[in-house]
């Protein structure tokens, strides 16, 4: 059977949603691995913002993930946050997408991330060891960076204009709810 995304297949906006909202065990099935092999660093992080305007519109935190294999730049997971969603107070954009991607060698995968990594996926970066991290927003939040490199973990900045936009979006738009992502509840209830 044919693929439904080709190696021949323009990479856009279009195809990019597609693949975000594609569950991730579909992707073998519609997308040939030539597509998956063109793609750089900047469409891999507009799938996670992709994922992240998801969140938004289901009334969540705007927060997504991508995980690929370095070796073939397949998405082996993806996800995004759903604090609100599904009552979850740790699923963020980056543990739903290492849900997704299940058990695996995460040490030959990059993550991407539209935010900087709260600490709680930050430790799981790490302790999963992955080689290496792509975040597309330290201009709305920032701080384990350094942390995530001192373990040894790449560590690169992708600003991401429309990540950018929407994250400010939100923050004014629901501040208790940022807080409670980033905190917990206790932090609103004290604030």
């Amino acid at each position: 059977m044919d693929k439904f995304i080709t190696k021949d297949t323009p990479t856009s906006d279009d195809v990019l949603t597609v693949i975000a909202h594609l569950p991730t065990t579909s992707l073998d099935a519609t997308v040939e691995d030539g597509f998956f092999a063109k793609l750089t660093d900047k469409d891999f992080m507009r799938v996670a913002v992709l994922l992240a305007q998801k969140g938004f519109d289901e009334g969540g935190c705007p927060i997504g993930g991508v995980i690929i294999d370095n070796a073939t730049h397949r998405i082996v997971g993806k996800g995004h946050n759903t604090l609100v969603q599904e009552n979850h107070p740790y699923n963020h954009g980056e543990t739903s997408a290492i849900r997704d991607a299940g058990r695996r060698d995460f040490s030959k995968t990059t993550i991407y991330t539209t935010l900087s990594p709260c600490d709680v996926c930050a430790t799981l970066i790490y302790m999963r060891q992955f080689n290496r991290v792509v975040v597309g927003d330290v201009t709305s939040a920032s701080g384990n960076e350094d942390m995530l490199r001192g373990k040894g973990v790449t560590v690169d900045i992708l600003e991401d204009a429309h990540g950018i936009e929407l994250y400010a979006k939100y923050r004014k738009a629901k501040p208790d709810l940022d807080i409670e992502d980033w905190k917990g509840l206790a932090a609103v209830t004290k604030g």
